[in-house]
């Protein structure tokens, strides 16, 4: 594996990079090695928080009851009380934007069976099932945490991509955000970093420049 820094990697990385016309992304590519991902122990499926936020924020939803959606009016992008699933289910094209928009949801804990059997089939190909939340429980800090984080799936995949911020961030937050990636990832592997092939940065149209 190469023997360098994050910064360096980021920093050749964004330099590298012709200016665009819009903000691009910038994302880690990790190879796994020596993995069975037939086996789901083996496969990543994270949600992380990134020390110096995305960039820009995810969008975060709740399916709460009218006290728990009162609590977050103004937090989360968008709250759905019991009253409003039959709206939101009876329009399949609606409630399939609406997926597509929302980065994270949430729900609280009673409510998860009425969300799964109404939503599951939209919810869970996506990777986008709710987190529950304890009834009754005020989970701002929550909400406030997921607009800061990002979601990494590898599937069944070798080859997986996880975004670590945007190209209007500096050089050095972007870094710290990609250790904090790297860190969860070799945490999860059975043997650690002895499962990564390689890791490389890259801007979303850019040249990727290897880390590992």
């Amino acid at each position: 594996m190469a023997d360098r820094t994050s910064l360096d990697a980021v920093t050749e990385a964004l330099s590298g990079a012709p200016e665009r016309g819009f903000t691009e992304s910038v994302e880690l590519a990790i190879n796994l090695k020596e993995l069975d991902l037939t086996v789901p122990k083996n496969r990543i499926e994270e949600e992380v928080p990134l020390p110096n936020g995305r960039g820009r924020e995810a969008r975060v939803a709740l399916f709460g009851s009218p006290e728990m959606c009162q609590k977050v009016q103004g937090v989360a992008d968008m709250v759905f009380a019991p009253a409003q699933f039959d709206d939101l289910t009876k329009n399949k094209r609606s409630a399939k934007k609406i997926v597509e928009e929302v980065d994270f949801f949430l729900a609280e804990a009673p409510l998860m069976p009425t969300v799964g059997k109404r939503l599951g089939v939209v919810l869970g190909p996506r990777g986008k099932m709710p987190r529950p939340v304890p009834p009754g429980s005020d989970p701002t800090n929550l909400v406030q945490a997921l607009k800061r984080s990002i979601r990494i799936r590898s599937k069944g995949n070798r080859t997986f991509h996880a975004a670590i911020g945007t190209r209007s961030m500096t050089p050095a937050a972007l870094a710290q955000n990609a250790d904090a990636v790297l860190a969860r990832v070799v945490g999860k592997l059975e043997r650690g970093r002895m499962n990564i092939d390689s890791v490389y940065v890259k801007t979303s149209m850019g040249r990727s420049v290897r880390l590992w």
